[in-house]
């Protein structure tokens, strides 16, 4: 470690190498035949090991909001926050075979996300705000929107129908999210609960890649609130911002 590593090229380092611990403890225990809670509970205890001792060494002084640990109570003073996700997409990583999931690490500072890195450990990916990723040009004629593998929020029925869209299903929001960003889809709307942690890195990159990223009445996404509940959020490209926002709205009018 370095006292030169930009923040940016920090939580991309620990989501790439975080992401290989967690390939690790999937292959030995797979090979071992334990059981999916298994394999979910210690990569779950694994990533969170990691990057806690990990963010303590490299950044001493900052508070951290992360899914598997208990609450910082330096948090609601601090000037920088890292909101991580160790493993999201859980399920999927208990799964065989599945590729969706993903580890979040987000820098919150003084109100703002200003780095963040989702990496996708089974495809051998990394997405970081710097350098953002290039947002490649949409080629369809028809928008096609992701959603959940196990539920149909309303929302994105809503924007479905409104749309005339495709619908592609896939686990874990950042890997969802990372979909929109590589243009494999064009919305990502999510209305059915989620916590800061699901989304802050996912958010940060999306935004960085040039698309639109907020919660689905369109007001900005509030990061390091006490409560860490943040039950909404929607991607999509910014051309259809609007598109989504009226989708959702004027349908409840």
């Amino acid at each position: 470690m370095t006292s030169t590593e930009t923040d940016a090229v920090l939580a991309a380092r620990l989501a790439t190498q975080a992401g290989h611990v967690l390939l690790q403890v999937r292959a030995e225990l797979t090979e071992q035949g334990a059981h999916s809670w298994q394999v979910m509970d210690t990569g779950d205890m694994a990533s969170q090991r990691f990057l806690a001792q990990a963010l303590h060494e490299a950044r001493p002084d900052d508070a951290v909001l992360s899914e598997e640990a208990g609450e910082d109570p330096r948090r609601a003073t601090a000037d920088r926050v890292w909101i991580i996700d160790p493993l999201d997409g859980t399920n999927e990583f208990g799964e065989r075979g599945r590729s969706d999931w993903a580890v979040h690490i987000a820098l919150w500072e003084n109100g703002n996300l200003v780095a963040a890195a989702v990496s996708l450990p089974a495809h051998d990916i990394t997405f970081s705000t710097d350098p953002a990723p290039e947002l490649p040009p949409s080629t369809r004629t028809r928008p096609r929107m992701i959603t959940s593998r196990n539920r149909v929020p309303h929302a994105a029925i809503l924007v479905a129908n409104g749309l005339d869209c495709d619908a592609v299903r896939l686990g874990s929001a950042g890997a969802k999210a990372m979909a929109v960003v590589i243009g494999e889809a064009d919305i990502y709307v999510h209305d059915s609960g989620m916590y800061q942690w699901d989304s802050a890195a996912p958010a940060a990159v999306a935004m960085a890649a040039g698309l639109h990223a907020s919660r689905i009445d369109g007001s900005p996404l509030v990061y390091n609130a006490r409560d860490p509940w943040l039950p909404d959020f929607m991607i999509c490209r910014r051309e259809l911002a609007d598109q989504v926002l009226d989708a959702i709205w004027g349908a409840r009018r």
